[in-house]
Parts: structure tokens; C-alpha cells; sequence
């Protein structure tokens, strides 16, 4: 086993992987910018080690100063949690060249699953269902050939990256047009497919140990959702039946060996209503945001899993050891004015109050008296409880979010309070337009200066970030 672990990352997911570390006897590593010099991570970690500036490009980022803090700190393993550099095949391999273990999949297996063109084709082998795309878009003029054939609706999707970012909808050539409009396909690039109206988002928590030996841990419900972006999961989903969760573990297990996975990781899938079809999406290669539903429902800790598996040890657990207990609901609680537009609230929070309680978990990374920095993701908390049954569940959540309270800042909490009130989703009639039909007010289209700016948007974050606002959303 390790002696000590540097984290790559901060936040929550910072202070979750420092105490599975320390559950194991595992010393830890804090890596900080100038900005979370007083973070709760650097706080609670063994050691830390500052790598740069604010600007995440010049810290969290570089991975030049993550290498050298990991060699100086004497550090035997990289943690990269999620975001940042968590699916940078480069820097896995930068940290196992240097003699250190990357805890999570190898490289070569983040290259295969990032590149979803790649990733769809290793799928067709096996047979595994997915909805009709294309190859990458090489023109504007090529795009609108390639929809003919793919079929309106389309949704557009860069090649690489995750996380729900950068995705558009076209309804028609017209749509297509104004979207290539703000777009430089020769900046991203992206390719189609054909779009699933009436769906839910359904992923499938995968575990694969370095021998071969893989199983699934149930799937999460992600079909709420703010322009691809998750506000709030649940395991199991009220959607299917025993024999629905055993197809779609069993694909996500197969979709697992045809890429030769290993670690934990995450395939998602859209669920046609109409046809009844699973389609698969992607692979995510990280642990994700709401890894503790599944923690909840099966009682399988995942961090203390990726760490073992990392280290050499064959996965013990069969697929018929796995157990599911419950109803488990996560709220991602964000830094953020859902009532004006989802704008960031940055500042310092002067009053932090988590909620407790029977059957209430709370991962955060702040408390009173710290700020919340301009400069990372907003997420600075998550709530995730577990009932008896789904009805339980929503009235623990209920409960938490009533006695959860931050002041100084604005928070996604009344949003969730709102949602968990909602008649349509306490009996579960929820699909990916749930928050589009009946929270509209929460999608407001681009304005046009922002539209505006987003044409003049040089880099591929600024292009990234001007099509996550833009008016044409999934």
C-alpha cells in the first residue's frame, strides 16, 4: 500500500479522498494556490505545497509544478479526483514515467474514452446500442451534410473533454447554421448525434481491477439537468426494474472490457422512452460528483476502491456480493444566484451550518470565515441522504436542506428546495427536459452581448464556456 498520496485537485473531492487516505493509514498531500492558502484541504492534508498563482492554468493546472511537488513532497501516488487534470492521459502518464502510481485508469485507457469518436468505435464490436452519429466535423460545409444524414434533431459534442460542457441542440438546418455562426469547428472539434428527445440520463458505476475482473454497482438517475449540467442524482432510478438494471449493468460491463478498463469509472447512457432502448454516451475515467449515492446504496467506500485497486489488489467482490439498501438522493449545492441567470457568488462565507442528522451526509470543502474563489467551480457542497424508500429519501432531503444555511454568499439550495416540492418529481415523471418544462426560469437564453463575446472567443475554454450559456441547450 502507499505510504503517501499528493492530491491534484481541491475543493470537496480534495477533502474526500484526504480522509479515505486517512482511513487507511495513508499520509496525504495538499497541493494549494496562492488563493486557498487557508483552504479546508491544505488544512486537513499531512502536508502541503503550494504550486502557483489564482489562475488554475498556472497551478492546478501545471502539471510541471504538480510533478515537482510530488517529487518533493516524496510522494508514491497521484490522486486527480475529478475535473482539472483527472482525464489528462498525458499527465497519468507524466506521473507513471516518474515512478509514481496514477490512482485511476492507465493512460492509454483515458486516450480511449476521451476521444468519444474512438470511444463509440470501440463500442460497435460488441454490439452495444447507440444513438446514429458522425465522424468529426471537418467544415461548416461538411456539418450540414452530415446532419442530413444523421437526422434532425442533432446534438453536437466536442471529441474530447466531459462533464456536459460544450453541447448544443439543432433542430434544423437553420439551427445548424446559427450554431456554426458562434462556433469554430477548427478550434474544437465535434461531431454529431442524433438527439434523444424524450429521455433519461442513466449511468452505471463500473469497478475493473487490473486483471480483468470487472462488475457494476447500479446506476445513478442524472436526468436533472441545467444545459447538461447535473443539479441533482439518485440511485436506483424509479425508472427500472430488477431486469432493466441487470441489461444495463451487464452493457456497461461490456462496454467496460471492450476497452479494456480499469479503476472506477462511469458509463452513461441515454434511455430512449420511446423505444425503451439504452444508448450508450460515453465513458467518464474518474470518479465522479455523485459517487457518494452509490457509496450510500451499496456500502462500497469508491475512493478506498480506486486506492486498492491502484495498488495491486484484485478486486475480491463478485457481482452477486453486490447489495442495494435504499433510496439515495445527492443535491450539488454551488455558489451560485439560481435566480439570476446561475450567476457566480463568489465571496466570504459568513455563516456556515450543515445539516446533520440520522441518514445525512454532507461533503464539503468550506466553512465559516472562508471565501469562495472567482477562480475554480462553484460546487462547494453536496448533500447526499438515504431513506428506506424514495419517498423517505426526498423527506430527509427536505429536512437537510431546510437546516442547511450559508450566508454571504448566494447557493443553489431554494432551487432544490423548489424541485424537491415539485409534484411531477416526487412521483418520479422526470426526464433530461424536466428542468426546461417546468423550471424555465432557470434556462434564460444567451443575451446578445454575450452572444456577442462569444464570437470573439480565441481559446477552447472561452469557446467551451460561450456554448455552455449559449442559447441553444440541451
Amino acid at each position: 500500500m502507499f505510504k503517501r498520496v499528493l492530491i491534484a485537485n481541491r475543493g470537496e473531492i480534495a477533502v474526500r479522498i484526504i480522509r479515505a487516505c486517512q482511513e487507511m493509514g495513508i499520509e496525504t498531500v495538499a497541493v494549494y494556490s496562492d488563493e486557498d492558502v487557508d483552504a479546508m484541504h491544505v488544512r486537513l492534508a499531512d502536508y502541503s505545497y503550494n504550486i502557483g498563482p489564482a489562475d488554475a492554468s498556472e497551478s492546478y493546472l501545471n502539471k510541471d509544478a504538480l510533478m515537482e511537488a510530488a517529487r518533493n513532497t516524496e510522494a508514491d501516488a497521484v490522486h486527480p479526483g475529478y475535473g482539472f487534470l483527472s482525464e489528462d492521459a498525458d499527465f497519468a502518464e507524466m506521473v507513471t514515467k516518474s515512478g509514481m502510481t496514477w490512482i485511476g485508469p492507465w493512460a492509454d485507457t483515458i486516450r480511449k474514452v476521451g476521444d468519444k469518436d474512438i470511444a463509440r468505435a470501440a463500442m460497435v464490436p460488441s454490439g452495444i446500442p447507440m444513438s446514429k452519429g458522425s465522424t468529426p466535423l471537418e467544415s461548416n460545409e461538411d456539418a450540414i451534410e452530415k446532419a442530413k444524414d444523421v437526422g434532425y434533431p442533432i446534438i453536437l459534442k466536442p471529441v474530447a473533454g466531459g462533464g456536459g460542457k460544450g453541447m448544443l441542440i439543432a433542430n434544423n438546418e437553420e439551427d445548424l447554421k446559427n450554431i456554426l455562426n458562434i462556433i469554430d469547428i477548427h478550434k474544437v472539434k465535434y461531431y454529431f448525434e442524433h438527439y434523444i428527445e424524450h429521455s433519461r440520463h442513466i449511468e452505471v458505476q463500473i469497478v475493473a481491477d487490473n486483471y480483468g475482473h470487472v462488475i457494476h454497482l447500479g446506476e445513478r438517475e442524472c436526468s436533472l439537468q441545467r444545459r447538461n449540467q447535473k443539479l441533482l442524482e439518485e440511485s436506483p432510478s424509479i425508472a427500472l426494474t430488477p431486469d432493466r438494471r441487470a441489461e444495463v449493468g451487464a452493457l456497461a460491463i461490456k462496454a467496460a472490457k471492450s476497452v479494456h478498463y480499469n479503476n472506477i469509472g462511469t458509463v452513461e447512457f441515454l434511455l430512449d422512452l420511446k423505444t425503451n432502448q439504452f444508448n450508450f454516451m460515453e465513458i467518464n475515467p474518474r470518479v465522479q460528483v455523485e459517487h457518494g449515492i452509490t457509496e450510500a446504496v451499496t456500502g462500497i467506500d469508491l475512493v478506498r476502491t480506486q486506492i486498492r485497486i491502484a495498488a495491486g489488489e484484485a478486486l475480491e467482490l463478485q457481482q452477486e456480493d453486490v447489495k442495494f439498501t435504499g433510496h439515495a438522493i445527492e443535491c450539488r449545492i454551488n455558489a451560485e444566484d439560481p435566480d439570476n441567470n446561475f450567476m457566480p457568488s463568489p465571496g466570504k462565507v459568513d455563516f456556515f451550518l450543515e445539516p446533520g442528522g440520522p441518514r445525512v451526509r454532507v461533503d464539503s470543502g468550506v466553512c465559516a470565515g472562508l471565501s469562495i474563489s472567482p477562480y475554480y467551480d462553484s460546487l462547494i457542497a453536496k448533500i447526499i441522504v438515504h431513506g428506506r424508500t424514495r419517498g423517505d429519501a426526498i423527506k430527509i432531503m427536505r429536512r437537510a436542506l431546510k437546516e442547511f444555511q450559508v450566508r454571504g454568499i448566494k447557493t443553489t439550495i431554494p432551487l432544490h428546495q423548489r424541485i424537491l416540492k415539485d409534484e411531477y418529481f416526487c412521483t418520479g415523471d422526470i426526464d433530461t427536459r424536466f428542468i426546461r418544462n417546468h423550471f424555465s426560469k432557470y434556462v434564460q437564453p444567451m443575451t446578445p452581448a454575450q452572444l456577442k463575446a462569444s464570437k470573439k472567443a480565441r481559446t477552447e475554454e472561452e469557446i467551451i464556456n460561450a456554448i455552455n450559456a449559449s442559447m441553444y441547450y440541451a
